[in-house]
């Protein structure tokens, strides 16, 4: 997939590019977290604090005590209980049950089997048993199957799987549950004093969130969702960001760090309230580029210096799209139009470039169809076309359930995909029509009277450049609809009296990503929205299907800025010799300078050479390993010598080598990697940069 296949086309300045490689170590791309107070998280101690939140052995032994004298009075109460049954039911379904209910006291709750009460034909009567359980027996549910005889039914009672203890505390729905996580309920040994979450900076190298989650969650004993965060961070880089866990012991987790690799754990404290998506301003890069060839250092100076004070086309970038040779926003369009086999054929079907293994199964399934064969061969970790393939497997031909299986922030993915790419062309032609430099009749904007207030616009996903393959929204198309009327309330189309008055900028304009309640400009770029979507069978007004979810019409929308400005821009040229050596510290570096750290390095030793990657495959590579100093000079501004056509040469070389450090904060949703692209006039696509490599 090229750039141009998804409307990524322009550029904001005309100025000349340069040679330069994006990510040849993931230590050149340095992400941290910023958050909704304009704080940048970095990692600054691996240390646990003082554990205030523990209660004293007293405390402790009173609760114990208390949970004991509920869990007695619970079990005797049914006592009463098997009475009022007797009245309902009979004495012989009494004593069976009364039975039943000792055998899981004594122990039994793993291997004590269901009992199956009277032959009951009475359908009234069996409902009203149905009830007495679900309101007197928590613990244990029921269900019906077939009696002796045509005529009649039994009732089937069996231990509750969700909660087997005898109070039938794990039985609740969420919503008695005060919509905590059924996984989250933490440590009852808790001060009421103490913060109920804990809070930390989670440091990682080459891992994705979800996968440094899930690895902290299986140490502690805990599932990964037990954890909230703000935004997931690139995978091909080092990151840090702020995350939170419900009733942890800092102690608990700082002693992890020990046993971590390509993960740490630090900075914590108690708070109240978990981080949920979209609780951040955005991300600061350190982003580090290497084998960089120019004309001479004047062509960086004034490339650097356009985009720090003129930013780049807002694009989303290609990671949006998926790293495959199949587009997520194809889907996304056969989605749309209701094409509910051809969507699975879309995920399922052999694509370019993949491993072995993952070739191997897409390739059988294709030429046999067999479901229950293609299980066993695909890799768990592709999450879609294992969902898509056991629901398949339940219920064959049913194509529409095979889609509406794939977890729900991965399969709305595909629609996000192509608002996205109906967003990229708009973009484009808007450069190309009237250009990068004033507002034009017909362009939308917020409206000045409202600058004064908070626009609540609503953010895309907040993905930094590779985090497509962990997606996760802010769920835009669930935002009620008084919500969006306010947006729209704060969107409008210049008019002449605002060209006259000149109250607008470039830097002003805005596009919509498409929804039932968008409003589109008034000019000619409302004819991209609509050539594209009726090339593609596509409304943008009328459902083909009853499919809501998959439908642009119950979609609402949101608004994007066509140009972004980096914030704090900085850059600087360095010179090296050697291509494995990092150049950047990272947190865990400047951790080690201030105080050893007496655990296991984050990288495990005997590296072998990186592979070469390009910035948004997640491909295997070896670690960094330790920091190795190097001597580097800032040369920014002063008369240097650049290499001409030559090649990143190999770390035996001793020839001096060009990078440039580029440090800058992007809000969230936007991409890095579109910065580089503007900076470098290159493109990002997986071809072009593994060619920088060769």
């Amino acid at each position: 997939m090229e750039e141009h296949d998804v409307g990524i086309s322009c550029y904001i300045s005309n100025l000349p590019g340069f040679r330069g490689v994006l990510k040849q170590r993931y230590s050149d791309f340095i992400v941290h977290e910023v958050d909704s107070d304009g704080k940048v998280i970095e990692l600054s101690s691996l240390e646990a604090i003082a554990e205030e939140s523990k209660v004293s052995e007293s405390e402790s032994k009173s609760v114990q005590e208390n949970k004991t004298d509920k869990s007695e009075t619970a079990v005797t109460s049914y006592v009463s209980q098997i009475e009022s049954f007797k009245s309902l039911a009979g004495d012989s379904d009494a004593s069976r049950l009364e039975e039943f209910i000792n055998q899981i006291n004594a122990g039994g709750k793993d291997s004590v089997p269901p009992i199956i009460l009277s032959p009951d034909s009475d359908k009234s009567h069996r409902t009203a048993v149905h009830i007495f359980f679900r309101e007197n027996f928590k613990f244990l549910v029921t269900d019906t199957v077939d009696g002796p005889d045509d005529s009649s039914k039994c009732i089937r009672v069996r231990l509750n799987s969700g909660g087997s203890n005898n109070t039938g505390k794990n039985s609740r729905k969420r919503k008695e549950r005060d919509n905590k996580p059924f996984d989250s309920r933490g440590s009852d040994n808790w001060a009421d004093k103490a913060g109920k979450f804990l809070r930390f900076h989670l440091y990682k190298e080459n891992k994705d969130t979800q996968e440094a989650l899930g690895v902290l969650g299986h140490m502690l004993g805990i599932k990964s969702r037990s954890f909230g965060f703000a935004g997931t961070k690139d995978k091909r880089a080092v990151t840090t960001q702020r995350v939170t866990v419900y009733k942890q012991q800092a102690s608990k987790l700082a002693s992890l760090n020990e046993k971590l690799f390509g993960i740490k754990v630090g900075d914590f404290c108690y708070v109240n309230e978990g981080l949920c998506l979209g609780q951040l301003l955005g991300n600061r890069f350190t982003i580090t580029l290497r084998g960089v060839v120019a004309d001479s250092v004047d062509t960086i100076k004034a490339a650097a210096d356009s985009l720090g004070q003129h930013g780049f086309i807002n694009y989303f970038g290609l990671q949006r799209f998926g790293s495959g040779s199949v587009a997520t926003h194809f889907i996304g369009a056969a989605l749309l139009r209701g094409e509910w086999k051809r969507a699975v054929d879309l995920i399922l079907d052999p694509r370019d470039g993949e491993k072995y293994v993952i070739a191997k199964a897409r390739k059988y399934y294709k030429d046999t169809n067999d479901v229950a064969g293609t299980l066993k061969q695909l890799p768990h970790f592709l999450v879609a076309e294992n969902a898509v393939l056991k629901s398949l497997k339940q219920f064959p031909g049913n194509y529409l359930q095979a889609l509406k299986s794939i977890p729900r922030t991965l399969r709305m993915m595909y629609v996000h995909s192509y608002q996205s790419y109906l967003w990229n062309n708009a973009a484009s032609t808007r450069v190309q029509k009237y250009g990068t430099e004033q507002v034009v009749l017909g362009d939308l904007v917020y409206c000045k009277e409202n600058s004064s207030e908070k626009v609540p616009g609503i953010a895309g996903p907040e993905c930094d450049d590779d985090c497509v393959d962990s997606y996760d929204t802010n769920n835009e198309d669930e935002v009620s609809g008084d919500i969006h009327e306010k947006i729209n309330s704060y969107v409008k189309a210049v008019n002449a009296e605002d060209l006259n008055s000149k109250c607008y900028t470039i830097d002003d304009v805005i596009l919509p990503m498409p929804g039932s309640r968008s409003i589109y400009p008034t000019n000619d770029i409302v004819k991209v929205y609509n050539d594209l979507t009726n090339k593609d069978g596509i409304s943008l007004t009328e459902s083909v299907h009853n499919a809501k979810e998959f439908s642009i019409t119950n979609v609402t929308g949101s608004y994007r800025k066509v140009f972004q400005k980096p914030i704090d821009f900085e850059w600087e040229l360095l010179t090296y010799t050697d291509s494995n050596k990092p150049l950047v510290e990272t947190d865990l570096d400047k951790i080690g300078k201030s105080k050893p750290i007496n655990v296991n390095p984050v990288s495990p030793p005997n590296e072998q050479k990186e592979k070469v990657v390009d910035c948004i495959s997640q491909l295997e590579s070896s670690d960094d390993g330790p920091k190795v100093e190097t001597d580097h000079d800032e040369i920014a501004g002063k008369e240097v010598t650049l290499p001409h056509d030559e090649s990143v040469r190999d770390s035996s070389s001793q020839d001096f080598q060009t990078a440039l450090k580029l440090s800058f904060t992007l809000p969230s949703s936007s991409y890095a990697t579109m910065a580089i692209r503007e900076l470098l006039k290159t493109s990002t696509s997986v071809a072009y940069q593994k060619t920088l490599n060769q």
